[in-house]
């Protein structure tokens, strides 16, 4: 069964005919195409993908299980005419669809079809990844690993936050990634009690914790990880907050496995660190599913209440910021497997010291 075939098997639950995916992370999922101008439509029986004449030939190139329908530039336009001669109900993507592009939407189609918000019905199948994929994300997460070593060979004090993000951004390249999953985040000192911090141009200092958090994107996949360094002996405050969120987020990732919520796990950690004190020093839910997108289905926090299942790839990172002093973030991907986890990062988590 295609992917197209399982979110098909999706639409008589929500009373719809078909489905018009219009996010392109979702279409490059559904088809395969990789184009920046694309929308798919799917039914029972229908497959169509339209774009427009910069893209068809690469779309015949790269889809098989959908028709390849040339479009003017403008998609919505094609999607006047073809409609069966009866009431329809249509679903689609309001996570992604603007209140202007409805609009124009609404004023393309029949008035006989009926256009009803279906948002999440592709996520919910990327959520649960097939083999190849997280073959694709583990192969991303090992980009990550190789770069974090050849950081801890060239080291940190001396050099600028920002020179540090550029490199490592480099090296991913180099190794093969098409780029970066976000924004890296080099912090350090009270930099680092920023949970998303921008580089500065401002050299490391000795003697701080530095929170390193970046990720590669590779085949259309992202992998993510986070390393909290020191960069000499640190003041006992910091010393402690490091082990305090070294043991949180161990005790959560043991409990990773089907079955469990999202904000089960999440208690996990939150109970060790609030037990230390630091409660209100961790104000982020404790994971976020990981795919094509950085952040997608299911996600870890204090209000997820979706069960993990085999398949799922998440992120596990507690944190502890402390305002004006410096922050803590240990953060490993996952794969929940039949019978519990499996750990896509394997760059060390004991407290790294690091010229």
């Amino acid at each position: 069964m295609t992917r197209a075939d399982r979110v098909a098997g999706r639409l008589p639950e929500h009373e719809l005919d078909y489905l018009l995916v219009t996010d392109l992370v979702n279409v490059r999922y559904m088809t395969g195409f990789t184009g920046t101008n694309g929308l798919a439509l799917v039914g029972r029986n229908t497959r169509r993908l339209l774009t427009d004449f910069r893209y068809v030939e690469r779309a015949r190139s790269e889809v098989s299980d959908f028709d390849v329908l040339p479009a003017p530039q403008e998609l919505r336009s094609a999607l006047a005419v073809g409609w069966p001669r009866r009431n329809l109900r249509v679903g689609f993507e309001d996570q992604s669809l603007s209140v202007r592009r409805h609009a124009e939407l609404r004023e393309t189609l029949p008035k006989r079809v009926e256009l009803v918000a279906a948002g999440g019905l592709v996520e919910a199948e990327r959520a649960v990844k097939e083999p190849a994929e997280v073959a694709t994300i583990r192969a991303a997460a090992a980009l990550v690993d190789e770069v974090y070593a050849l950081l801890l060979e060239r080291g940190l004090v001396g050099r600028t936050e920002r020179e540090v993000a550029q490199s490592l951004e480099r090296e991913l390249r180099v190794r093969g990634a098409a780029g970066t999953s976000f924004d890296s985040i080099v912090a350090a000192g009270e930099n680092g009690a920023l949970p998303h911090a921008t580089p500065r141009d401002v050299p490391i200092p000795e003697g701080t914790l530095v929170t390193l958090d970046f990720g590669a994107r590779l085949d259309g996949y992202c992998s993510d990880c986070t390393r909290t360094w020191a960069t000499g002996a640190l003041p006992d405050d910091l010393e402690m907050i490091y082990e305090t969120v070294l043991r949180a987020q161990k005790a959560a990732l043991d409990a990773v496995r089907p079955g469990p919520e999202g904000r089960e796990i999440d208690a996990i950690a939150r109970k060790v660190i609030t037990a230390a004190g630091h409660g209100d020093h961790f104000g982020h839910g404790l994971g976020h599913g990981v795919g094509m997108d950085i952040h997608e289905a299911p996600r870890l926090a204090r209000t997820a209440e979706a069960r993990l299942e085999a398949g799922n790839v998440v992120t596990v990172e507690p944190g502890i910021y402390l305002p004006g002093r410096g922050g803590v973030r240990i953060e490993d991907l996952v794969v929940v497997t039949e019978d519990g986890r499996d750990v896509l990062s394997s760059t060390s988590k004991a407290l790294t010291v690091v010229g």
